[in-house]
């Protein structure tokens, strides 16, 4: 089971998801989708909370609201976290997450630590908590069938955009061509005019 939320902060909203438990988790760590962020309370057990985000968008480009509601959402699924004040959240780009054979279930690391960003959550803000739960979705959806037509879906508009570039790239060696022979056609005019000129001139001298 996979727990949908709608963080209605911003327009367009986002898509905000979490497993039931960590077995569910080892599926989303595997067929979560690159644009995703990851979030977790740090280096204390709690759910693992995805923030899906729009086409196109990097982390960078998030409003600091949606980040926040993703916090609290982490907190509030804590159990030792959401007892807690000052409480870390870490949060990563979903291709940075590691996951090798010797660790447990619903266990991840980072490839670059770099790229993992923490934000303080001072205390459980009731009114957030409450505001996403009321968007609270349970859905057993496929995840590997998801990933896959997403994957399809990008294969598909990256083909399109290379045919698209593939016929500008066509149309300007054609203009170019005609441009060309444009060019040409005017020099070999302007060469057979100068001839009729000067042999013009000779008919002229004839005729005196």
């Amino acid at each position: 089971m996979v727990f949908y939320f709608i963080s209605n902060v911003v327009t367009p909203p986002y898509t905000i998801y979490m497993g039931l438990d960590k077995h569910e988790n080892e599926d989303l760590l595997r067929w979560g989708f690159p644009e995703d962020v990851w979030f977790h309370v740090d280096k204390v057990s709690s759910a693992h909370v995805y923030l899906r985000l729009h086409p196109g968008e990097s982390i960078d480009e998030v409003p600091s609201s949606v980040i926040q509601d993703c916090a609290q959402l982490v907190k509030a699924n804590s159990i030792q976290g959401n007892k807690m004040n000052n409480v870390p959240i870490v949060y990563t780009p979903f291709l940075n997450l590691k996951k090798t054979q010797d660790m447990d279930v619903g266990q991840v690391g980072f490839y670059k630590h770099r790229e993992v960003r923490t934000i303080k959550v001072d205390k459980r803000i009731n009114e957030i908590v409450n505001r996403l739960n009321k968007t609270k979705d349970e859905r057993f959806p496929d995840l590997r069938a998801e990933r896959e037509q997403r994957d399809k879906e990008e294969r598909a508009e990256e083909r399109k955009k290379e045919k698209e570039i593939r016929q500008k790239e066509k149309e300007a060696a054609k203009r170019r061509q005609e441009e060309a022979e444009l060019r040409s056609y005017s020099a070999l005019m302007k060469s057979e005019n100068m001839k009729s000129n000067q042999d013009g001139g000779s008919d002229s001298d004839d005729f005196m």
